[in-house]
């Protein structure tokens, strides 16, 4: 039996002690809400602590409210309306300027890739007689005439050599035959000489 007492005073003692930290922790939280500080929910939690209920004639409940706290709270609620009006034109602005700044910088961005797509087709074509072609067609053509001017090139030395043998041949022979015919015109004079003696000596006999 004592037993069950001490029993029933100890649990008597809990729920009292639970129920006056849980009223304690409410009037805590109730002291915290202010109407002229906190967000605009804690101040209307704040009016709906603090207003009044009753019961109208027709038993519908009815909530008494200051007017002074009407009047303060609809100030803090434009106040907060006008920061957040603020605040979002001013995000506003930063996005459209952001905006321009990206429509400006695309357009940097294809002035860019044109110069540097310009840049590549003038590192990799050569102009080649007032046209543009490319650097692989251009080392084909060059070296085609590289090519082509040193063929020219052996060839007129053959035909250099060719003719300077011919020539050397043809000058070997022409003092072949001037030696010749100056040996034939020294034979003839001798010859002509010799008649003339043999005539003047005929003639000399004749005389005497």
């Amino acid at each position: 039996m004592k037993f069950l007492t001490k029993v029933s005073v100890i649990l008597i003692v809990t729920f009292s002690l639970q129920f006056v930290s849980a009223q304690t922790n409410k009037d805590d939280e109730d002291d915290k809400l202010s109407l002229n500080s906190g967000t605009i929910d804690s101040q209307f939690e704040y009016v709906f602590k603090k207003s009044g209920n009753f019961k109208g004639t027709d038993g519908q409940k009815y909530e008494a409210v200051k007017y002074a706290w009407l009047l303060t709270l609809k100030a803090h609620v434009l106040d907060s309306l006008k920061t957040t009006y603020k605040k979002l034109e001013n995000s506003e602005k930063v996005v459209g300027d952001q905006a321009k700044e990206i429509e400006d910088l695309k357009v940097k961005l294809v002035d860019t890739q044109t110069i540097l797509d310009q840049t590549d087709s003038e590192k990799n074509n050569m102009a080649l007689l007032g046209m543009q072609t490319s650097k692989t067609n251009y080392n084909v053509i060059m070296w085609s005439i590289i090519g082509a001017l040193l063929a020219f090139l052996l060839l007129f030395i053959y035909k250099f050599k060719g003719s300077n043998s011919a020539t050397r041949e043809a000058k070997h022979k022409l003092d072949e035959v001037e030696t010749e015919f100056e040996e034939h015109r020294r034979t003839a004079l001798e010859r002509e000489q010799k008649v003339r003696r043999q005539l003047q000596d005929e003639l000399n006999k004749q005389k005497s």
